[in-house]
Parts: structure tokens; C-alpha cells; sequence
């Protein structure tokens, strides 16, 4: 698989990231081996790129993902793989999930994710949320600790503007950020994916399937478990949930015209804008891998741009409501 540069830090990685959100208990049940299995045939088929958080269940995901790549981890080989997790989220008894990016939590929750991923340094760390409570310049300072320390090598954010980035960065350069971005939520074409540009900060988007409704796997009559955190959406029930399968209807009629499936097209879609060079894509079996690694293969024209174009006019008048700490169950 073709690597690309992740922005200022120089990384070689490859466009399409294996999430893993989904191995931290907020996506309902699943088989471990089978997610294992999962990450390895990833990496089999060139991925190189792994993208976790302390936050993804206090542990249990990197755990999880130190597990399927403990012997890459611990080979000559490691430097081939790139690792990203995030922190800055921890959970408070009263107030249960909350933003904390002190220099005394990042670096706890540094040590811990080393521990919990069986490695020496991660490659990428970012801070999840920004915090209103700390200072930039203390975040910052913190990291930049940790670089000269060794534990981490290049800092990036998640969930971040261009104004906090720009805070950010008078300490310590914000190499790289992650933020949603989708077919059904485009807000950072404005502001975000322009200001990246222009600084060279590399771009790994993520929810580029809309957190699961471009797959087109969810139907109308879909159950979701109480324990994922779809369930409590306002994006997954009522009208709002029927329009926007009505326009995944659209796009998968527009994707089987032309021999692709819609999340193959909304992976294809989300990597063709300049500013983002990589889609970060959660998966717990071989078979979604094997269809998100063909998304590199689509190519779309500007006359299919324009096509896709009209047919998300009719996502204009709806907000999508992406997850936050603060609306997590």
C-alpha cells in the first residue's frame, strides 16, 4: 500500500488508519479474537497506521490492539508501525467522562497508555478534546516534555479550530489534528481544512462513515444495543434517522452504477479534498477492512463530484450531531 506524508511530522503512513473506538465497550459487544484478527489482517494487507485513545475504555482498546501487535511491537520491525492514541479525558465520579488536559493527567495518562499498548513511545499522541479548565501553554508544555523525554515523538490534536490550534501552537507545534468530517458533516471545509493546508498540519479524519449510516448496512428497522452509544443519538431515531438513510438510498444507487460500495464512495469522497491525507476507519472483521482498503481504488471524477453534490443538497437543511465527551451514557 502507497504511504502518505502526515504533515509537519514527517510520517509515512497509510491513507487508510485502522480505528479502533469500537474495542473500548461504547459500540456494544463484540468477539475480541475476531477484532484481533481483525487488526492483524489489516496490517497484513499494508496498514500501518493504528489510531486509539486512553479514553476508549480506560485501557481495554489499547490493550486490545498492544495485543494483536505485541510482536511487531517488540521487533526490530516497530519502527514501521505508527501508533496514535490520544488522552487528555479522564472520568470523574460526579461528573462521570470529563475533559482534563493538566500536565499532571497527560502525563499519567501517558505512562498508562504505554503500558496498556506494550510499547516503548507512541508515535502520535494527540489531546482528545480541547479543555477549557487548562491553559494551551500548560498542554502544550507538558507534551513538549514528553517529546524531549522520549515517550512520545510528534503531538497532533483532535476536535480542534483553527483558533485553538493557533493558541496551541505558540508553545509547541500542532503537527497534525484529527476532526470529523463526512459526507453528512462538512463544517470544517470552511475554516479547519484550509487553515491545515496552509500550516502543512496532516489531516486523519475521522467518522467518515458517518458513524456507521454510510455503510449501508444500518436499515430503518435497525435495533441498536443499549450499550452502544448510537442508541441515544439523535442522528440514529425519528425523522432525522429516516432522512438520512433516504440519502444513503441516493448514494448507494449512485456507488452500484458505477461498481463500488457507498462506504468505499464516502471513503473515496472524504480523501479526494486536498487538506486530509488520511480516513480513519473502525472495523471488527476482515470483510470491512477488505472493502475500506478498496476505497483507494475509486476514483472520482468532477463530474461524479458534482453528481454527489446534488444529491447531498438534500442533507443542507439537517445538523449532524456528531458524540462529545459530555453526551457520552
Amino acid at each position: 500500500m502507497n504511504t502518505v506524508t502526515l504533515g509537519l511530522s514527517g510520517l509515512k503512513v497509510s491513507p487508510i488508519a485502522f480505528g479502533t473506538w469500537q474495542l473500548g465497550g461504547d459500540w456494544g459487544e463484540f468477539d475480541p479474537s475476531e477484532a484481533i484478527d481483525a487488526i492483524r489482517f489489516a496490517r497484513e494487507q499494508g496498514i500501518n497506521f493504528f489510531d486509539t485513545a486512553q479514553a476508549y475504555g480506560f485501557g481495554a482498546s489499547e490493550r486490545l490492539l498492544g495485543s494483536a501487535l505485541r510482536d511487531e511491537l517488540r521487533s526490530p520491525r516497530r519502527e514501521e508501525l505508527v501508533i496514535a492514541t490520544k488522552g487528555g479525558l479522564r472520568i470523574d465520579n460526579d461528573r462521570g467522562l470529563v475533559r482534563d488536559s493538566s500536565r499532571k493527567w497527560l502525563r499519567a495518562g501517558v505512562e498508562q497508555s504505554l503500558e496498556a499498548l506494550g510499547t516503548d513511545y507512541i508515535d502520535l499522541y494527540q489531546v482528545h478534546w480541547p479543555d477549557s479548565d487548562t491553559p494551551f501553554a500548560e498542554t502544550a508544555a507538558a507534551l513538549g516534555e514528553l517529546v524531549h523525554e522520549g515517550k512520545i515523538r510528534h503531538v497532533g490534536v483532535s476536535n480542534f479550530g483553527p483558533e485553538q490550534i493557533s493558541e496551541f501552537a505558540t508553545t509547541l507545534p500542532v503537527e497534525t489534528v484529527q476532526p470529523p468530517y463526512s459526507m453528512f458533516r462538512r463544517e470544517i471545509e470552511a475554516d479547519l481544512l484550509p487553515y491545515a493546508r496552509e500550516h502543512n498540519i496532516g489531516v486523519l479524519v475521522y467518522g467518515a462513515l458517518a458513524h456507521g449510516l454510510l455503510t449501508g448496512a444500518i436499515k430503518r428497522d435497525a435495533a441498536l444495543a443499549q450499550d452502544d452509544w448510537r442508541s441515544a443519538s439523535p442522528m440514529f431515531a425519528g425523522d432525522t434517522f429516516d432522512h438520512y438513510l433516504d440519502l444513503v438510498d441516493e448514494l448507494s444507487r449512485f456507488a452500484e452504477e458505477r461498481g463500488f460500495s457507498v462506504s468505499r464512495l464516502a471513503l473515496a469522497w472524504a480523501l479526494r479534498h486536498p487538506a486530509v491525507q488520511v480516513a480513519i476507519v473502525g472495523s471488527r472483521s476482515r470483510r470491512h477492512i477488505e472493502d475500506s482498503i478498496g476505497a483507494l481504488d475509486v476514483r472520482l471524477s468532477d463530474e461524479d463530484m458534482s453528481e454527489i453534490e446534488r444529491i447531498l443538497s438534500g442533507a443542507n437543511t439537517l445538523a449532524f450531531v456528531g458524540p462529545s465527551p459530555e453526551a457520552m451514557p
